[in-house]
């Protein structure tokens, strides 16, 4: 589990009661102010009781409301840390914000994103994919819209490196791949909510004729997690611009390069010979420079 207790909150949203969420979205907009309140004042806050925030706690590992306050005063003063080292005022792009800001903030985000993420893996989990992936006769990766993107990136990576993978963001091309993988197979969803039915369909296709099967969500304990023998999970926050499924994309990316070099480091002979014949397959598409060179 993650220190950072603003990311555990983050990924405990939607398994949290109605009350229990509308705390936790208040702790997740304004950890500073949050931390200086008692039980009782953030209570009457949110207009809930204060053992509805004493579960909150609870849901997040904590002991007690006095361990939260701590832990959010520490997760507040990390980011004003952060947010001095990118020049920024906040982590959210204003509407009145000019490009220097965008960006600036843009990298505040993504930078975070992947330092959250790189925090919360399970080292295990991912040996245990690597491994997996090494040996399979074939890799299926599913993903819909961005995590599509994310989905793609690993097809191409591993078949740069001479393993046989397929990305599929169609949901009925998903179903038909699964359902003949071989013993062996690998199959990847990844999706930020860890609902999107395309992905849970695929992996439990894939599932049922026994390839090992591996989730890539922001959320452990969504169903697509649930359902998985292996589970990679992201950390991103949502911003005003920058909704679940766009923010995971470069926590995604990231996942995709951890999983590719790790394969790459298990066969470093085999990966040396496809990555000097992939490139040579396609240096005669570049366009020569001016000095003889490609371009």
């Amino acid at each position: 589990m993650t220190e950072n207790v603003l990311v555990r909150l983050q990924q405990a949203l939607p398994g949290l009661r109605p009350s229990e969420r509308r705390v936790a979205e208040d702790l997740l907009a304004d950890p500073t102010t949050a931390a200086g309140l008692t039980i009782v004042e953030l209570a009457t806050r949110n207009g809930v009781s204060p053992t509805t925030v004493m579960r909150l706690a609870q849901s997040v590992g904590l002991d007690g409301y006095t361990r939260l306050r701590l832990e959010l005063a520490r997760a507040a003063a990390g980011e004003a840390d952060r947010r001095v080292a990118f020049g920024v005022s906040e982590g959210d792009i204003d509407p009145a914000d000019g490009i220097a800001e965008v960006v600036r903030k843009l990298a505040f985000q993504e930078a975070r994103a992947v330092e959250d993420t790189a925090a919360l893996l399970d080292l295990a989990e991912v040996e245990q994919v690597v491994g997996r992936i090494v040996d399979a006769p074939v890799v299926d990766v599913y993903g819909q819209a961005s995590s599509g993107l994310a989905a793609q990136d690993l097809q191409q990576k591993l078949r740069r490196i001479g393993l046989l993978a397929n990305a599929w963001t169609d949901a009925h091309l998903a179903l038909t791949s699964a359902a003949v993988l071989p013993p062996g197979a690998v199959a990847i969803a990844f999706s930020h909510s860890g609902e999107t039915e395309e992905a849970l369909s695929s992996l439990r296709t894939a599932a049922a004729v026994g390839a090992f099967t591996v989730a890539v969500t922001n959320f452990p304990e969504s169903p697509l997690a649930q359902l998985a023998d292996a589970v990679l999970t992201t950390a991103s926050r949502e911003t005003r611009y920058r909704f679940g499924a766009m923010s995971s994309r470069m926590a995604q990316l990231m996942i995709v390069d951890v999983i590719f070099i790790g394969v790459a480091q298990r066969r470093p002979d085999r990966v040396s010979a496809t990555l000097a014949a992939t490139f040579t397959a396609v240096e005669g598409r570049r366009r020569p420079t001016r000095s003889g060179g490609a371009g």
